[in-house]
């Protein structure tokens, strides 16, 4: 007997879709086809203006090595390691497409490493990346016990989207400093994933001023009894120029401490700053100590500057947790007092701007950055502030 399956049709069920609550429940995955194509709807990228994007997250980029112009440090080696070197991956896992997009698009990783326990700086300035969309990876790895300061500089035109590794050894002291200059029409995605060591100290500090859209993500796992990391953020955003920070402090051991301090100053038509912080105390993370601020001065009408601090907290027993943020125009009374003192109101005004970014631009660490920064700012300012 011969028996017939009649075909039936099963109505289609669709599942509630959950959000990711935290931020370390985010997908992960070095993988580009892991993740959807961006459409600008997804939390991460709902800030982020997708045209200007969006062929460095959908689209096809070169991922070849790049010249890059630095001075030999004794204590500092530089150089390029292939991507299937032991240090490639240590320090975190692309969250998003375009992160993700650069990882394996990128043609070996540039390598920053430090030894020896006196004080040290090298820059790595980088102007030679062009038109074209394309991927980056970079390492810096900071040996046991060893200190050093290492500054990253940007320059010139580019469709960048890169993945920075940091990674702090033991005990280690290391300074990261990252700066955009870039031209007026470049855009730049990249993403800092950063590991501390025991009784180990990261300070990380970003400046982001030119470029026609700037998206830094930093994010710290202090995974290690004693990690400490200080981030501290600077940006200037002009007439139609957007600047995007999203910084993640993963505290994951006992008796970790962070401070994130992130700073900006907004003038001209549709001039566009996001800045989004995430916290999270594991269980784990017993007796942390953490507190992050975000403060934004908007110098002129038409300028908008978003600001999310998020702190979430699975434990009870901590040292001390709170977060801050503030967007609004000219202190009245700081004006009001300057001018008491026969400051005329335009040198007034430029006063309060350099007195507010000062405080994040004397955390650099180096008297001619700092200089360098403070003449750009200053360049800025020129443009003109208005009340």
């Amino acid at each position: 007997m011969t028996v017939v399956s009649t075909p039936t049709t099963t109505p289609t069920i669709h599942e509630p879709v959950i959000p990711v609550q935290t931020r370390s429940e985010r997908f992960a995955s070095v993988n580009v086809e892991d993740f959807a194509p961006v459409t600008g709807r997804e939390d991460p990228w709902r800030l982020t203006p997708l045209s200007r994007i969006e062929a460095l997250a959908n689209g096809e980029i070169i991922g070849d090595r790049y010249e890059v112009d630095s001075t030999p440090v004794d204590g500092i080696s530089i150089g390029w390691i292939a991507n299937d070197h032991e240090l490639v991956g240590t320090a975190g896992t692309p969250e998003e497409r375009a992160s993700a997009n650069a990882w394996g698009a990128s043609d070996g990783a540039l390598h920053v490493h430090v030894t020896g326990e006196d004080d040290k700086q090298a820059t790595v300035s980088r102007a030679g990346f062009g038109s074209s969309p394309r991927g980056a990876h970079t390492v810096i790895s900071a040996a046991p016990f060893s200190r050093g300061v290492v500054i990253l500089e940007n320059f010139g035109q580019a469709q960048l989207t890169e993945n920075v590794e940091i990674i702090v050894g033991d005990g280690a002291s290391l300074t990261v400093v990252s700066t955009q200059q870039w031209d007026d029409d470049a855009v730049h995605l990249a993403s800092h994933f950063a590991t501390v060591g025991r009784d180990a100290k990261l300070k990380h500090v970003v400046v982001s001023l030119g470029g026609s859209l700037v998206r830094l993500n930093p994010s710290v796992h202090l995974n290690t009894d004693g990690g400490d990391a200080e981030l501290f953020g600077l940006y200037y955003a002009d007439q139609g120029q957007h600047l995007e920070q999203r910084v993640f402090v993963n505290h994951d051991a006992a008796h970790t401490r962070s401070r994130v301090t992130y700073k900006g100053a907004l003038q001209g038509d549709a001039a566009r700053t996001v800045w989004v912080g995430d916290v999270l105390i594991r269980q784990s993370g017993t007796a942390t100590d953490t507190y992050e601020e975000n403060r934004n001065l908007i110098l002129t009408p038409g300028a908008r500057a978003d600001s999310i601090p998020n702190l979430e907290i699975e434990t009870g027993d901590i040292a001390g947790a709170g977060h801050a943020s503030t967007s609004g125009r000219f202190d009245d009374e700081q004006l009001f007092y300057l001018q008491s003192r026969g400051i005329n109101p335009d040198e007034a005004r430029r006063l309060v701007v350099r007195g507010f970014l000062g405080e994040v631009v004397q955390q650099i660490g180096s008297p001619e950055l700092e200089q360098r920064i403070h003449d750009a700012i200053e360049q800025e300012l020129n443009q003109g502030v208005s009340a």
